[in-house]
């Protein structure tokens, strides 16, 4: 292959990545810096985040942001269950976008620890040669997903607010 430059698909499972870095950090990750990095060792071609949308304004200014950096932001209602705990899962809407996104890609990199995008990273690899890269909090993401990709960055303070 004689190419020039690193074509880069970012997918973003905001909620994974915000109760992880919370849970072992204390802190927020830093999309910008994120940004800034990838921006390096290639072009973003595509970027999409995936949140759950609330309606409140701190919500509203953080999906803001993330558009500014140059996220495309896709929201789910945010639904609270009877027992207390909340739905908002984006497992199929990334897994969809992954795989329509193959056509110009070199390289999908994947911010979350969820296991169950491990056989998406296998498929996407070994159908479509494409380098499947993931960042997630190393303490909390699947060992099924660190081994499916074909690099794993675990998340530290250099990535963090």
């Amino acid at each position: 292959m004689n190419k020039t430059t690193n074509r880069i698909a970012l997918f973003v499972d905001v909620q994974n990545i915000y109760y992880t870095t919370r849970a072992v950090y204390g802190r927020q990750f830093d999309y910008r810096k994120l940004w800034q990095k990838l921006s390096h060792e290639g072009e973003i071609v595509q970027a999409t985040a995936y949140a759950i949308q609330r309606n409140d304004e701190k919500q509203i200014k953080f999906q803001s942001a993330l558009r500014h950096i140059g996220f495309e932001v896709k929201l789910k209602p945010y639904i609270q269950r009877s027992d207390g705990s909340a739905k908002g899962d984006w497992d199929v809407g990334i897994t969809i976008d992954v795989l329509t996104s193959m056509k110009n890609i070199d390289t999908i990199v994947l911010l979350s620890g969820d296991g169950d995008f491990d056989l998406l990273l296998k498929h996407i690899k070994e159908r479509h040669q494409v380098t499947a890269e993931v960042y997630g909090v190393r303490e909390l993401t699947a060992k099924s997903l660190i081994d499916s990709a074909s690099f794993f960055h675990g998340i530290d303070e250099s990535l963090l607010q």
